[in-house]
């Protein structure tokens, strides 16, 4: 397993992560309309905008193709003053959840963190995601539930922080 910053021609593998995780993850959460509704083509343009600012983070399996990703910068809210950086995303392929991919694309999400000199992050997720114990496990705090709107439906999203930013063990 490879990790390493994002390309721009990454973008078509990063989309195809970005949908296909979603809909394997929040089948029976989000909305299966909205699930459904997800386009490779939109997602690839999305990410053709983000990659250029470099806080954009890749796992490629033995064949280089691409099977997660990690995005981290400054926190977006501005409601969470304790907390400097963000865990903006982190997806990987069902298929390849559990063999500590999350963690190296989070250990190197957090020292894109430490480069740009923030101490503390946080990261938002649904309330009913699995990957809640991950959070938890890495010893993140839940400091707050939100309400967020997709695809039509209010959900829960829980808010977890560090006020020192982890030290991810393992690999």
């Amino acid at each position: 397993m490879k990790i390493r910053q994002a390309k721009i021609e990454d973008a078509a593998g990063i989309a195809a992560v970005h949908v296909d995780s979603w809909r394997s993850t929040y089948q029976g959460i989000v909305a299966q309309s909205y699930l459904d509704s997800l386009s490779y083509s939109e997602r690839e343009e999305l990410w053709l905008t983000a990659i250029p600012y470099g806080h954009v983070f890749v796992a490629e399996n033995e064949q280089g193709k691409i099977v997660g990703f990690a995005t981290a910068g400054k926190e977006r809210s501005g409601h969470y003053p304790a907390y400097q950086g963000e865990l903006n995303a982190i997806y990987i392929l069902a298929e390849y959840q559990g063999h500590g991919i999350g963690k190296a694309l989070m250990r190197q999400a957090v020292q894109h963190l430490q480069e740009k000199g923030f101490t503390s992050m946080l990261v938002l997720v649904l309330e009913n995601n699995p990957s809640t114990a991950f959070y938890e496990a890495i010893g993140g705090e839940k400091i707050d539930v939100i309400d967020v709107e997709i695809g039509g439906e209010r959900l829960r999203e829980a808010v977890y922080g560090w006020r020192t930013l982890p030290k991810i063990s393992g690999l």
